[in-house]
């Protein structure tokens, strides 16, 4: 037998026969439909529950009031003269029949038993029991001792009343003669039920149909929280978030309208330095503010979705929101996380390269506008000027590298001015060093993160200098112009940067470094990481680099931690 899972029987075609199929289909329940079922058994269980409580109180009424009843009624006829008198004569049976049999008609009980100090049944309204012994409750209801509770009469159980017969004579005065036995059958579990209450039945119903009207709407409001998905789908949902947010090499966090962490996967709280306990807390819990909160709040732009750089602990981070919708209906935001610190000192090393590139071919456009000017010279036969010419170059070059050199003892740093004065000619922006400038030897690791400080920093004025070269309501006899002011001491370096430019705006200056700006960008938009990698430099380094407007344009200071200058070190090779 072949067994399969279809919605319609299916056959199979073989040489040998066609034999069918019998296709049982398990239909799995819904979430609803598991949850309803669930309800629905608590409904049974309460109503079980409340019926058995029914039940108990129904038997201990029916216990207390007629066991006293019986009672009273045994006690009654254990005094009658009729009993006392025939309970020890020969034949009492004959003489105590009327009295039972009228006993237990008016009184309504289930039985009515006589037995004689032995203990032997004389008379009883069930004739069967006539000559058996009396079944005692306690061993002292054959000691004169009265006693009243359940017992078994035959092949029923009831409640019972057991009290002594007691003479009445003046020869039997006090004495015990037998025992006077009346009972009444317990009622059954159903008719405890109908008897605990006229309205329990009713009651229960309208329990029932309550409970049945709540289980279906519970059901429902929990289907549509879940959006409709089954619990194999919620399961298979979960699995494949987990592989998606622990499978990748980015951050991932998630936050609700409330800015409350709802997820957050490994590498966004390694990236962003988040306790283990992270989800649930908000971002006001977790002390995140300044740029890093914008960002993941989504307090600024939202029109379109864009890579935003953070600097966050040493770590240069682009950083992506969305936001997330359904219906219509705002759930949260996800922001995704990718560490560029690495690709950040990268650029650091490839702007070394692009500035020699850049170098060379401004020298090379340089070189070719003084030999246009040589070759027309010639041309005319201005010899004399020729000669005139080519001294002046030689002399401006020698002076500028002699004062250079003189200022700046660090080659690295004095070969990327010269090479930034050469580009910034090319821009009509005249960069000049500071008189104040004065930059021993550095070790190779503290001349890089020098050169790149200031590298960026001129490049920032350039862009900002010759941008207003350029404007549009610019006044022509302005010069566009870059200072650069070195100092150093014995355990740091500083470094400013003057320009002509516009300046910084104000709700601008304290944002300039995280967010990765250009003071060109300033005016329109974002450029780079060029400000952010300046600032990861200096802080990394125990500095850091701040911007004011003066009455010229901007001023760029930074200050960077140096070991002990490589010049001082060497003066033992003289």
């Amino acid at each position: 037998m072949i067994v399969a899972t279809w919605p319609h029987p299916v056959c199979l075609v073989s040489p040998a026969k066609i034999e069918f199929i019998v296709v049982v289909i398990f239909r799995r329940h819904t979430l609803a439909g598991e949850l309803l079922a669930l309800q629905l058994a608590i409904i049974v269980v309460v109503l079980v529950a409340v019926g058995a409580v029914s039940v108990a109180q129904s038997k201990a009424t029916f216990d207390r009031v007629e066991g006293r009843r019986v009672t009273a009624l045994a006690e009654q006829m254990a005094s009658t003269p009729l009993v006392r008198i025939q309970i020890d004569r020969p034949a009492p049976g004959e003489m105590l029949a009327p009295l039972v049999q009228t006993t237990l008609t008016q009184s309504g009980v289930t039985s009515v038993t006589v037995a004689n100090l032995d203990g032997k049944i004389i008379s009883s309204s069930n004739p069967r029991l006539v000559g058996t012994r009396l079944p005692y409750g306690d061993p002292g209801v054959a000691h004169a001792r009265g006693w009243s509770g359940e017992l078994g009469v035959g092949s029923t159980r009831e409640l019972v009343a057991q009290v002594p017969v007691l003479g009445a004579g003046p020869d039997n005065l006090g004495r015990h003669l037998g025992t006077v036995m009346i009972g009444r059958a317990s009622p059954t579990v159903w008719e405890r039920l109908v008897g605990a209450s006229s309205y329990l039945l009713t009651y229960l119903g309208i329990a029932s149909a309550l409970g049945l009207i709540g289980s279906w709407l519970l059901a429902r409001r929990i289907k549509h929280q879940t959006l409709g998905l089954e619990p194999r789908e919620i399961a298979g949902l979960a699995e494949h978030r987990e592989a998606m947010l622990y499978g990748i090499a980015e951050g991932v966090i998630a936050l609700d309208p409330q800015l409350r962490l709802t997820l957050v996967n490994e590498v966004g709280r390694r990236l962003l330095d988040l306790p283990d306990h992270c989800v649930g807390m908000s971002l006001a819990d977790l002390r995140i503010e300044g740029r890093l909160h914008d960002v993941l709040a989504g307090t600024g732009d939202e029109t379109e979705a864009r890579d935003e750089v953070v600097v966050r602990r040493g770590r240069v981070l682009v950083m992506n929101r969305m936001n997330v919708t359904k219906d219509g209906r705002r759930l949260g935001s996800v922001t995704t996380l990718r560490d560029r610190t690495e690709l950040a000192q990268l650029e650091r090393e490839l702007g070394s390269f692009r500035s020699s590139t850049e170098l060379l071919r401004a020298q090379a456009h340089e070189f070719s506008n003084q030999l246009h000017i040589i070759s027309g010279l010639i041309q005319i036969e201005e010899h004399d000027e020729v000669v005139r010419y080519v001294r002046a170059l030689r002399r401006h070059r020698e002076s500028l590298d002699l004062t250079l050199t003189s200022q700046v003892r660090d080659t690295a740093v004095a070969a990327l001015l010269m090479a930034k004065s050469s580009l910034a000619a090319e821009r009509k922006v005249h960069l000049r060093v500071s008189q104040r400038t004065a930059l021993e030897r550095l070790e190779p690791a503290d001349s890089a993160d020098v050169a790149t400080v200031v590298g960026n920093l001129v490049d920032n004025a350039v862009d900002a200098a010759g941008a207003v070269d350029t404007g549009a309501a610019v006044d022509a006899d302005k010069e566009a112009w870059v200072e650069v002011e070195l100092r150093q001491d014995a355990s740091s370096v500083e470094i400013v940067v003057r320009d002509s430019g516009p300046g910084i705006a104000p709700e601008l200056a304290h944002e300039v470094f995280t967010r990765g700006f250009t003071t060109k960008a300033a005016q329109g938009g974002e450029r780079g990481m060029g400000l952010a990698l300046t600032r990861l430099v200096c802080e990394r380094r125990g500095g850091e680099v701040a911007v004011a407007n003066t009455p010229e344009g901007a001023m760029f200071t930074a200050s960077l931690s140096v070991g002990h200058p490589a010049a001082k070190m060497a003066e033992g090779r003289r």
